[in-house]
């Protein structure tokens, strides 16, 4: 899926990640419509551990918070809700993620949001040298290590999946 023109596109995701001097390598799939993330994966021939998706929440308290997890697991509640503190913890409605973040399902990125939320990323991610996950929009992953990142955004690891 390598077409020269998908290829120049940047996401915002990117350019947050050019501004960070991060270094990050873009992976291009054909879709026009979210998939799940372990057809992602299997469309980049990647290691579903090593997809990671991105999971808007917002707590009891009316908070919001940022879980990514591997695309092959779900987000623990119950956990998640541990990791942040807080009493209770659900998935944000489809509906509410574009105004909230600037991203629509399937293609959200804990990178560039329109404001910055409490991250938590699955502890897996501490067994990969890299990790991909949205680079912004359908058909756009994005691959960094979890030392590159933190010059993009503020995360924290927890036990969430």
């Amino acid at each position: 899926m390598s077409d020269k023109k998908q290829k120049q596109e940047k996401t915002n995701v990117m350019r947050l990640l050019d501004q960070k001097k991060a270094l990050y390598t873009s992976h291009y799939y054909d879709s026009q419509t979210a998939l799940s993330g372990t057809e992602v994966a299997a469309l980049l021939g990647q290691d579903p551990a090593h997809v990671f998706k991105t999971l808007v929440t917002v707590a009891g308290s009316g908070e919001h918070y940022v879980f990514v997890v591997p695309v092959a697991k779900e987000l623990d509640l119950k956990k998640a809700a541990k990791a942040v503190q807080e009493k209770s913890i659900e998935m944000i409605k489809s509906k509410e993620l574009l105004p909230l973040t600037g991203y629509i399902h399937g293609g959200c990125s804990p990178i560039g949001m329109k404001k910055p939320f409490r991250t938590v990323i699955d502890r897996s991610a501490e067994g990969f040298d890299t990790i991909l996950f949205s680079g912004g929009r359908i058909g756009t992953q994005v691959e960094t290590s979890l030392d590159e990142l933190r010059k993009a955004i503020r995360f924290e690891l927890g036990d969430i999946s």
